[in-house]
């Protein structure tokens, strides 16, 4: 008999890393992922851009900050272990108006205050050496951050699982979550399973599994799309590393950018458009229940108030290749929309407060028995063993 069973909803990388810690922790402890799909991996950690951050963006002594940092080592050294693909292709981070100098000195400092390996200024003369078809006046050069595949690391997270006597119970959809006496009984229909003690990590659905769980109504998720364009392999030779803007301070997204994949693709992009669905990977998907629960939440109202002219510029980047190029090809000259095809989408789980505002950082809630992930994203894959241990941190606090 196990000494203690762990529940976990969500077979995405976090949920995952999180079970695996629990197994390698707390030996004799049964790990049960629940996973709606039919196999794990299927929504954020599938559709990730496969960049593992070095920790550029993110204020110092933020949570964020300080596990992307111990994450992208405890990463690095895994994927060597398991023979995962890990490229450290290098970043550039490119200012390309004199009026971004000023911003891009400032994530200097923040990454300095972060301790990214090797990371420095560099002028135009210079990116030209790193990236001899890259524009941009100048730039932060980070030549430790690296590429990998994420859902390959997620699928080797649950047989690390199984190998330890857990389960990753697949097409079980969460419906209900209820205390019982000495644990907590979750359901998928008829079915039930009992556990001591329920982590959820649902991400896309982590405010309405909360719900279930009977945990805190803020913050609510709002799904963006984010779209990819595909260079031409013909033209996949012109980008060597990852090259991105420098970001908008307001926005927890970073802008259009040219990504490398381990496959040897170059995905540019993505957009940030507001999704009409959950799961709403294509323009035509629409989800009535999903799009009531938008219009339902203040937040919603109020951060469109807010931002609705950044709204409608990311909207017809999304019906419009030209459109879409137009901010990308500043980075990358040479590129224009002749050059690309569109390629795939993901979907953010973007946690929103009541007062409109886009949660940035982790947030993880603990109510007795119940630990709930309610907003985990980027850094999240590149962070997902940190957070790991923090959440197991958190679960066995008072024990």
């Amino acid at each position: 008999m196990a000494d203690e069973t762990i529940g976990i909803v969500g077979a995405g990388i976090v949920g995952l890393a999180t079970g695996r810690e629990i197994a390698l922790r707390r030996p004799g402890t049964r790990v049960v992922v629940l996973e709606k799909e039919h196999r794990v991996a299927v929504h954020q950690t599938g559709h990730n851009s496969g960049v593992v951050h070095a920790g550029i963006y993110y204020p110092p002594g933020s949570l964020k900050a300080a596990l992307c940092v111990r994450g992208v080592a405890l990463l690095r050294e895994y994927c060597q272990d398991r023979g995962l693909p890990y490229r450290e292709t290098g970043k550039l981070v490119v200012a390309v108006r004199e009026d971004e100098l000023g911003r891009m000195d400032a994530l200097y400092e923040r990454a300095r205050g972060n301790h990214v390996p090797d990371l420095r200024r560099i002028s135009r003369e210079e990116i030209a050496d790193v990236e001899p078809h890259a524009g941009g006046i100048a730039a932060l050069h980070s030549p430790r951050t690296a590429i990998t595949d994420y859902p390959a690391i997620a699928r080797e997270f649950a047989k690390d699982i199984t190998g330890s006597g857990g389960e990753v119970r697949l097409g079980f959809a969460v419906s209900g979550i209820t205390s019982v006496p000495g644990g907590i009984e979750v359901a998928s229909g008829t079915e039930r399973v009992r556990v001591d003690r329920l982590i959820l990590c649902a991400g896309l659905h982590s405010d309405a599994v909360a719900r279930l769980a009977r945990d805190r109504q803020e913050p609510r998720i709002v799904p963006f799309r984010g779209e990819y364009m595909l260079l031409r392999p013909e033209r996949a030779h012109l980008v060597r590393g990852l090259v991105y803007p420098v970001p908008d301070p307001r926005y927890p997204f970073l802008g259009v950018h040219f990504t490398p994949r381990v496959d040897g693709t170059v995905e540019v992009g993505p957009n940030a458009v507001l999704a009409l669905a959950r799961e709403g990977y294509r323009r035509s998907r629409v989800s009535p229940r999903d799009l009531l629960g938008l219009a339902a939440y203040p937040g919603v109202w109020r951060m469109a108030a807010q931002h609705w002219r950044t709204g409608v510029k990311e909207y017809r980047g999304s019906f419009s290749v030209a459109a879409f190029m137009k901010d990308a090809r500043l980075y990358v000259p040479g590129v224009g929309p002749r050059d690309v095809i569109r390629g795939g989408a993901g979907v953010r789980a973007q946690a929103l407060d009541r007062d409109g505002t886009l949660v940035d950082d982790f947030r993880i809630h603990r109510a007795d028995r119940i630990t709930a992930v309610r907003n985990a994203p980027s850094p999240a894959a590149t962070a997902s063993l940190a957070i790991a241990e923090h959440i197991v941190d958190a679960v066995y606090g008072d024990s």
